[in-house]
This record gives C-alpha cells, sequence and structure tokens, in this order.
C-alpha cells in the first residue's frame, strides 16, 4: 500500500499569501481544503481572487464590511482573512478598490495601509462618502450587501 504524498502549505501567514489552500506536490487526497495541483493552479480561483473579485464589484459611493465579503465568498467567520487580502491588494492587477472595505461599524480600519494617512478617507470623500473621525457616517446607507451578487442579500451589517 502506497503512502499518501505530503501536502505543502502555500500559506505563510503574511499577507498576500493564498490562505485556505494547499499547493499538492503529488498524488490525490481527499480533505476540507481546497488544493490545487500544478495542473489546475492557472485555472483555479484562489481565496485572493475569490475576495478581489467580490471588492471589484463594490458600486462607486458604497462600502461593505470584511465580515460581509467573508460571508459572501463562503468562508463566514474568516473577516480577518479578508483583511489580509486588502492589505495585499496594493499589487493586485486589475486594481482592487481596497478604501470601500472597513470594519463593521464603519471604521477605516485599514487606512495604516494606504500610502498616506489620510488617502482612504480621500477616496472615499471623492465617491460621496462622508467620513468623521476615521468612520463613515450613515454607514447602514452606504453599506452594500455583497450577498446580492448570489440573489440572497443574507449578511447583515452588525448595529
Amino acid at each position: 500500500m502506497k503512502k499518501s504524498p505530503k501536502i505543502k502549505e502555500a500559506s505563510s501567514g503574511k499577507p498576500g499569501g493564498k490562505a485556505g489552500t494547499a499547493k499538492k506536490t503529488a498524488g490525490t487526497q481527499k480533505t476540507g481544503r481546497t488544493i490545487a495541483t500544478k495542473q489546475t493552479a492557472d485555472k483555479a480561483p484562489t481565496f485572493l481572487d475569490a475576495v478581489y473579485d467580490i471588492v471589484r464589484r463594490i458600486p462607486r459611493g458604497r462600502a461593505t464590511s470584511y465580515g460581509a465579503i467573508a460571508e459572501a465568498a463562503g468562508i463566514r467567520l474568516s473577516a480577518r482573512m479578508v483583511g489580509w487580502a486588502m492589505n495585499a491588494a496594493g499589487r493586485a492587477n486589475p486594481p482592487v478598490p481596497a478604501h470601500r472595505v472597513v470594519n463593521s461599524k464603519g471604521l477605516l480600519t485599514g487606512k495604516h495601509h494606504f500610502s498616506t494617512p489620510t488617502l482612504m478617507q480621500e477616496l472615499l470623500e471623492n465617491e460621496g462618502i462622508l467620513v468623521e473621525n476615521d468612520q463613515i457616517q450613515n454607514f447602514s446607507t452606504v453599506f452594500w450587501d455583497p450577498g446580492e451578487l448570489q440573489g440572497k442579500g443574507k449578511t447583515k451589517k452588525k448595529k
């Protein structure tokens, strides 16, 4: 009986890593994780691809939360991983409007990842979103539910 090959994790725990995926070196293995093989690595979407696809669909003048994106991407309890993805978004091509992603209270918690301390706020204000003291005003009005993409509209902003 052959031994099952070992799987090397692609995730380094750092921004830009492929969290939630494993790179398979040989053979097959059934796990609860997505396993990208060399043959399918170019075709299978990664965690970052899924998150960036959702963020690119946020309408101008709207914002959403890390948790809402995580839920829409099918990783409900992984808001922090979405934050890591937004941290790496500056290198994404096509560009990702990471300034439209905030915490569940509308706070600009990711602002320190932009080139200047005020850039995130400036980008939001250029889209007509009012920001005071690093928080989106009337966030419940500005909030965009990524669950609408699948016709579910099930994610809810915490009050």
